[in-house]
């Protein structure tokens, strides 16, 4: 609920200062005032005076400031909902020609770190360095989908299809699962886990992401048909400390497998089993509506649906 705050202020207000609302919209997407000033060509110090200015005639606070950017308030994010597209429309009608300029706007993409440092970038660096300009962050699904519909993000690559018709979103890559071991570990559990199933891995230390164990609990119930019951040993909020903390010895894990190709290939990793049927996930590529207005979107769309499924 946000009350009469900014909305009701926004709704009611007899001089609208669509300049205060432009700026306010450039730091709720780039995280910073000084992000934003770099965005719309001002000093750091306007966007701080704009944003307290706006917050004054709200009432309300939009921004807590951190010791490295800024994070948005529900308010801001409720008021980024309302006006993102209006605004976005707007500087499309009556903002320069890009292609008169020579310079589109960056193009704002999100999604699993993993994936964006390990494919994504290495994807997208010919369009960067043909002058594409990137906003990358990562995060998890669910709250980059609620960022993307508020308009922070252009493109967002999710791990599920997002619910709703408000958001397009198209298949872009199936990412195979397997479970690993350093060759310590494989030594003692391959063979007992082909004689007595998975329990034979209840001894062993479980590395994980994750609390709950998602794709752990995924892969136990395709692959055995049964609930992974038992608590991680070690949790990694990066698939990527998971696979070098397995490699180093500390347990089993379940992994992506493009996320760790070089490591199978190298053998500092074993698969403990290769069924026929392994577990899959799709990943999406979500687009926010008005975002296809900007050419360079457009661009690393294509780029990305054209080389995901060499992945």
């Amino acid at each position: 609920m946000t009350g009469p705050g900014i909305l009701g202020a926004v709704e009611h207000a007899d001089h609208l200062d669509l300049n205060l609302l432009r700026t306010f919209l450039a730091v709720y997407r780039s995280g910073s005032f000084t992000g934003a000033a770099q965005l719309l060509g001002l000093s750091q110090p306007t966007v701080t005076t704009q944003m307290r200015t706006l917050e004054r005639q709200a009432g309300r606070e939009l921004f807590e400031r951190l010791p490295r950017g800024v994070a948005p308030t529900p308010v801001a994010d409720a008021l980024a909902a309302r006006i993102a597209a209006p605004l976005d429309e707007l500087a499309t009608v009556a903002g320069p020609d890009p292609a008169a300029t020579g310079r589109a706007d960056p193009v704002h993409l999100a999604g699993p770190a993993e994936l964006l440092c390990g494919r994504v970038l290495p994807a997208l660096a010919p369009l960067v360095a043909d002058g594409v300009r990137l906003r990358v962050a990562p995060g998890l699904t669910d709250p980059l989908l609620e960022e993307l519909r508020a308009g922070r993000h252009d493109l967002v690559i999710a791990t599920t299809r997002p619910r709703g018709r408000t958001l397009t979103a198209v298949p872009l890559m199936d990412e195979e699962f397997v479970l690993v071991a350093a060759p310590q570990w494989a030594d003692r559990l391959q063979e007992r886990l082909a004689a007595e199933g998975p329990a034979a891995l209840h001894a062993a230390p479980l590395v994980t992401y994750a609390e709950d164990l998602p794709i752990a609990r995924r892969y136990w119930r395709h692959v055995f048909g049964r609930r992974l019951s038992g608590p991680a040993a070690l949790t990694v909020p990066d698939l990527r400390g998971v696979l070098a903390a397995v490699v180093a010895g500390a347990g089993f894990t379940v992994l992506p497998r493009y996320l760790c190709l070089a490591e199978l290939a190298s053998g500092a990793l074993v698969p403990l089993h290769e069924p026929d049927d392994p577990p899959i996930n799709t990943g999406y590529l979500v687009q926010r509506p008005g975002a296809q207005e900007n050419p360079d979107v457009r661009r690393v769309r294509e780029r990305l649906l054209s080389v995901a499924p060499t992945w």
